[in-house]
């Protein structure tokens, strides 16, 4: 550990560029010092590894983004759980995070992975577990939870501190039952980047009229 923390101030954080440049899209990367590599982005850091210590995954978050320290909370609360990541250092604008490996939902759709009802089974009940440690799942879609030789990970749980409720998985899970499993059963394909983003945009903004519609009906009550 002593040593990659090395690597990650000495090496990483000197030359690495993540910037938001919108918050309710993904972090963009703009440079990756060698041989550091990128997993992956979200809307508040990007997730990096070194090739020596690949047992370990690096967030880092850009510049002005909040939640670094309800981040490692949520792992503390946590502990060890077969679904989860765990934090094993937090450090100035990172956190070191055991690495989870495997293929998020949304690029088993676009490779034309079979999603698994094993899978959604372990995500609900991680997150039965989560509720019971006091913690409030939060942002779980296609993109935050992972397969895994047919089991099911989440990858991000940065926003299980917000205490207001959010619908996402019951939204996808009711896709997953009603319109995934029933195509997939019979004819697997990999559905294009272009669909699956205007997909997600479409349902972004379903929820925003959704929330709004709510908001008024209480404003009326």
């Amino acid at each position: 550990m002593e040593k990659l923390l090395e690597q990650i101030t000495g090496e990483l954080l000197d030359k690495v560029i993540v910037e938001s440049v919108d918050p309710q899209e993904p972090v963009q990367v703009r440079s990756v010092p060698k041989p550091w590599r990128l997993l992956g982005t979200g809307n508040y850091a990007a997730v990096f590894y070194h090739p020596g210590a690949a047992e370990y995954a690096v967030k880092v978050y850009a510049p002005g983004r909040p939640g670094l320290e309800e981040e490692a909370e949520v792992y503390r609360r946590l502990g060890p759980h077969p679904a989860f990541s765990e934090c094993y250092y937090t450090g100035p604008g990172f956190l070191v995070l055991k690495r989870l490996n495997g293929v998020t939902f949304y690029d088993s759709m676009k490779q034309g992975i079979l999603i698994t009802e094993q899978a959604i089974e372990d995500i609900d009940k991680a997150l039965q577990y989560a509720r019971a440690q006091g913690l409030h799942p939060h942002d779980v879609h296609a993109k935050n939870v992972m397969l895994q030789d047919g089991r099911g990970l989440i990858v991000d749980v940065s926003d299980f501190l917000k205490q207001e409720d959010c619908s996402m998985w019951e939204d996808y899970k009711k896709a997953y039952y009603q319109l995934y499993r029933p195509v997939a059963s019979r004819w697997m394909f990999p559905v294009p980047r272009l669909v699956l983003e205007t997909v997600r945009r479409g349902y972004r903004l379903w929820r925003r009229r959704k929330q709004w519609r709510n908001w008024l009906t209480h404003l009326k009550k």
